[in-house]
């Protein structure tokens, strides 16, 4: 079985996929491929607008533009290739293939969980100490938050994807789901796998529930000057500047709990894909919307770009 095993380590996986042949999937096939299309317009647009105007070059939006730069290669990452594999009628990716595919998805996941964090330390600074806020949180800070977000989760998941890649895989290489994600694939291992499986709650301990801590304590903090201020226009700009980074922070840990700490006893393929169509197609669609559409910085910054209209007022950036 060894010997087998380490000569068919090259493989190609089969893809179960999302969808058959049915009306019924047909029509969340195109359902999918228009969410799609509006999460790279979406991202790429804000990409784009932070990238082009100048007023927007501050470390919140710097920020910004990585999360969307994250959740722009998520959806390229998994949807061309599930797009190609039900229109051509095939399932198949190579064993590189799907190494590639494990290490981008699981390194954009814990990139994405880092400057999640980040962000929540951008925004109790902006709110708790607005008078320092130049010092701690200048242009080279948010560019090195975005490295750091870039490297960590990088070298994290490469170490991940190099031990899971070397495990003899069993029987049919068949993966219930549409791209080569942890859950599905570990189960085509047949080894025991109970020191890489501890492995893999460690690094979800450090990258999902301790930035859920931090990013806890900084709100703890944001809500304590919230509560003192005595503008009723200051709270209303707070709650304001906070509850689009909320929004996304809960929906995408929430996805990512339910999918990645579960006992692997506890998992389904229906479950499994579930949690991750949600973390993977519908989140980063939604982000750019939750982050944009009532952002005032980011509509002016629309309109210089185009040319539509002059700015007569103070174009400075204010929190959104």
């Amino acid at each position: 079985m060894g010997q087998r095993n380490q000569t068919s380590s090259l493989a190609d996986f089969i893809l179960e996929g999302l969808f058959d042949d049915s009306p019924a999937h047909a029509f969340l096939f195109s359902l999918t491929m228009v969410v799609f299309l509006i999460a790279v317009s979406g991202n790429t647009l804000t990409i784009l607008l932070i990238c082009a105007d100048p007023w927007l070059h501050t470390p919140m939006y710097i920020l910004l533009s990585q999360l969307s730069l994250m959740d722009l290669m998520h959806v390229s990452t998994t949807i061309p290739k599930m797009a190609i594999n039900h229109l051509s009628g095939t399932k198949s990716i190579s064993f590189v293939g799907c190494a590639t595919q494990y290490f981008l998805f699981l390194s954009l996941g814990g990139a994405e969980c880092l400057l999640l964090t980040f962000m929540s330390y951008d925004r109790y600074v902006a709110i708790c100490h607005p008078l320092c806020y130049a010092v701690l949180m200048n242009r080279k800070v948010g560019q090195m938050m975005a490295v750091m977000s870039w490297l960590g989760a990088s070298v994290n998941s490469l170490i991940h994807t190099v031990i899971l890649m070397h495990f003899p895989f069993c029987g049919p290489r068949n993966i219930h789901h549409f791209y080569c994600e942890f859950p599905a694939v570990v189960q085509l291992v047949c080894g025991d796998i109970t020191v890489y499986e501890s492995t893999v709650y460690i690094s979800s301990i450090l990258l999902l529930l301790l930035p859920i801590v931090l990013i806890s304590a900084s709100y703890v903090f944001i809500l304590h000057s919230v509560i003192h201020m005595h503008s009723a226009g200051g709270k209303r700009n707070a709650f304001a500047t906070c509850s689009s980074h909320l929004t996304v922070v809960s929906l995408w840990y929430g996805a990512c709990i339910f999918s990645y700490m579960r006992p692997r006893s506890q998992r389904t393929p229906l479950q499994d894909k579930v949690g991750s169509v949600f973390y993977s197609i519908v989140t980063p669609t939604l982000n750019p919307l939750i982050y944009t559409l009532r952002n005032k910085d980011v509509a002016n910054a629309l309109r210089r770009v185009l040319g539509r209209e002059m700015i007569t007022q103070n174009p400075k950036v204010r929190l959104p």
